[in-house]
Order: structure tokens, then C-alpha cells, then sequence
């Protein structure tokens, strides 16, 4: 996510916070370009994942990932080999993409917005860092895979994933075959516009309300499963959902007010940050709320988690430090009890592409145990 503050402000936060809180920081990231008429955003310090107040955690080998049968927290070393699955298949069967558009004039819960943004070099001047928005008519292109092993008429598990992500497909082709994950869909879903505080990715993705997964539900799952000639399980069991950054806490939002569509979730850099708005009273803090208020005060739920950040993932002071929020979540779901996994990437940024990449076959795998595999 963009964090669109000014960059005084932004050094004496972060310098406030590594003096109080943890050691000296190493060498930050090059700092992130700006977008159009928003400042630079400051570069992230790097986080130790041993500081105080962190949970406590395995650290691995360097290129090592952590066992697959183990929950818990881990932390693997700086350098980040893709996995072959991340690869196409050279011998074998694929599986088939099926593509289809929607058109934000036929959508109940989306009709389009676009952010306002400031002048060149202005400050925002709204509330949580936007001015405002204003309507913006969109079309967004859906993409299903089929795996070459999917028998036409038969009920299957499905994975969701946000931001149009179809990194699955080469796994599951890889995968499949071997018997190392379910014969499953993909439904690949794009924002229906830009980022930022107040634009259509914000609001479909940040806003901690079950309207997303409604839309998902309603609008998308029903045209997905006629274009592309498939039939997808509605057994939460069965169903998984998938996300980078704000993608990511849209997945968990999801899957968190709607346990019975949804008990599987994987996320990298997870924006459990204060980014929603406009402001809901019932949710004053966003994604953060999850950690904050709503995991450790609520019974637990069905569900089982996969969570990844990086030691330079992003910074933006109050409730928008992306490690302590997921650091948080690592905490709150070990004293309720959930099964889940928790990876602190050493030499990782924001949705770091090497990382995923070496992540990617294996959280799939675990996220997926437990699920009947035909044939194993």
C-alpha cells in the first residue's frame, strides 16, 4: 500500500520508534518512488526479527523453509531462491485459463470510484491521508483455472486470490499431478481500480466489512463457474483465499466474517494496517482492529492461517507498521489457539517477489493440509 505522509514526518516516526522499541536498524531500503501527486514514500528501516516485544520464533538456515508439518513462527535467512514449481511444467499436462469481464454497471456492492488526488507536492488534506473520491465506471478481466485433472461436472475446492494473482497455476500443474495438493480452482479476482486511501483497491480491499466477500460470492463464483464449465464446492473446508498486502488483509477479512465460506488463508506483507476508508465507527481502525479488538475477543473460528512479512516491509508510524501488525497477529492467534504459520523474511521488502516465490509451493501445500487428496 501506499502511505501518503510528509517526509519529515515520516523520519521522526521512524527514528522515535527504533530509538524506544528496538536496536539500531541496518541499512533501510531504497526509498519507494512516488506516485502522481503524492511524495516519495520514506524507505523502511530494517526490522530485527529477534527485538524485543517480537514473538518468539525458529530461526532456520539460510534457503531453508520451515518444515512442512510444523504451525508456529519462523524466520528464514536473506537469500531467496525461487522454487522449481514456480515454474511452467516442461512435460505433462496444464491446466486451462478461462477469462471473462465485469462491468461495474452490473455490480450491487462496486459501481466505481477513483481516488482525488492532491496537487503536486500537497499535503492530503482529508481524513486518513485522501481528499476525497469521486465516481469512476470500471471493467475488470476474472481469471479461472482449470487443472488438466478436473473431471467436468464434479464438485471442487477452490482458492481465491486477490489482486488477479495467478501465480498458483504453475504450482498446482506441478502439484497436482503428484498428489501434493487437491485437484483444485483458481479464481483470480483484479481490483477494479488503482491503489491508495479512497480509490476502488482500497475500499474493496482494506475496508474490514463482509461486502467484499458478498461481491465475491454473488457476482464473481456464479459467472466463474458457468464460463468456465466447473462446479465449486460451498464447504468452508474446501475453500481457501489469497492475498498480497492489502490483498492480503482483504483475505483475511474475508475469510474472518465469513467462516462458513471460507477456513484456509494465505497472505504475504498482510496489511493489518490502520489504511481503511472512510472510517467505519464499527471498525475505527481498520485491518488493525483484527489484532487489536476482534481475534482476541471473539471465540475461535475455523480457520487456519499462513502469514509472511519481511525485516524492510513498510512504515508509517501509528497502527501503519506492517511488521509490528503482523508480529501482533502472530501473537493473538498463538494465545487463542489457531493453526497457523508465521514467516519473518530476513532481506525481504514489501510482497517481496523472491520470497514468494520461495514460499509460495510449500504455504499452498500447508494451508491445504488436512483436505482429502483423491488417489493419496
Amino acid at each position: 500500500m501506499k502511505a501518503p505522509f510528509s517526509l519529515a514526518a515520516a523520519i521522526i516516526l521512524i527514528s522515535a520508534s527504533l530509538a524506544s522499541a528496538q536496536p539500531a536498524a541496518a541499512p533501510a531500503a531504497p526509498a519507494a518512488p512516488a506516485a502522481a501527486g503524492r511524495a516519495a514514500r520514506p524507505p523502511a528501516p530494517q526490522r530485527d526479527p529477534l527485538a524485543a516485544g517480537y514473538v518468539k520464533a525458529t530461526e532456520l538456515p539460510d534457503g531453508q523453509v520451515p518444515p512442512m508439518g510444523a504451525d508456529g513462527n519462523f524466520i528464514i535467512g536473506p537469500t531467496h531462491t525461487p522454487a522449481p514449481e514456480m515454474s511452467p511444467v516442461k512435460e505433462g499436462p496444464k491446466g486451462t485459463v478461462h477469462k471473462f469481464t465485469l462491468d461495474s454497471a452490473d455490480s450491487k456492492f462496486y459501481p466505481g470510484v477513483e481516488r482525488d488526488e492532491p496537487a503536486a507536492g500537497a499535503a492530503p488534506a482529508g481524513p486518513n491521508g485522501t481528499v476525497g473520491n469521486h465516481p469512476k465506471p470500471y471493467k475488470r478481466t476474472v481469471s479461472v483455472y482449470v487443472p488438466a485433472q478436473y473431471v467436468p461436472g464434479t464438485v471442487a475446492p477452490v482458492l481465491i486470490t486477490t489482486d488477479g494473482d495467478g501465480r498458483a497455476y504453475n504450482v498446482l500443474d506441478h502439484l497436482i499431478p503428484q498428489k501434493k495438493l487437491p485437484v483444485m480452482i483458481v479464481v483470480s479476482i483484479p481490483p477494479g481500480g488503482p491503489d491508495g486511501r479512497g480509490g476502488q483497491r482500497n475500499l474493496e480491499y482494506d475496508t474490514v466489512s463482509g461486502k467484499y466477500s458478498d461481491f465475491v460470492e454473488t457476482e464473481v463464483l456464479p459467472m466463474a463457474e458457468k464460463i468456465a464449465n466447473v462446479k465449486i464446492t460451498k464447504d468452508p473446508n474446501g475453500r481457501a483465499v489469497m492475498g498480497t498486502s492489502s490483498g492480503a488483509a482483504a483475505s483475511m477479512t474475508m475469510a474472518w466474517l465469513h467462516p462458513e465460506r471460507y477456513s484456509r488463508v494465505l497472505t504475504f506483507s498482510g496489511t493489518f494496517t490502520n489504511n481503511q476508508w472512510p472510517v467505519d465507527p464499527a471498525y475505527p481502525h481498520g485491518a488493525w482492529g483484527l489484532h487489536e479488538t476482534l481475534i482476541p475477543n471473539s471465540p475461535v473460528k475455523k480457520l487456519r492461517i499462513y502469514m509472511e512479512v519481511g525485516d524492510r516491509d513498510n512504515f508509517g508510524g501509528d497502527m501503519r507498521d506492517w511488521v509490528l501488525a503482523n508480529e501482533n497477529m502472530a501473537k493473538v492467534l498463538t494465545e487463542k489457539g489457531y493453526h497457523y504459520k508465521f514467516v519473518f523474511a530476513r532481506n525481504a521488502g514489501h510482497t517481496d517477489r523472491p520470497t514468494i516465490s520461495q514460499l509460495y509451493p510449500t504455504a499452498l501445500q500447508w494451508i491445504w493440509q488436512g483436505y482429502p487428496i483423491e488417489g493419496k
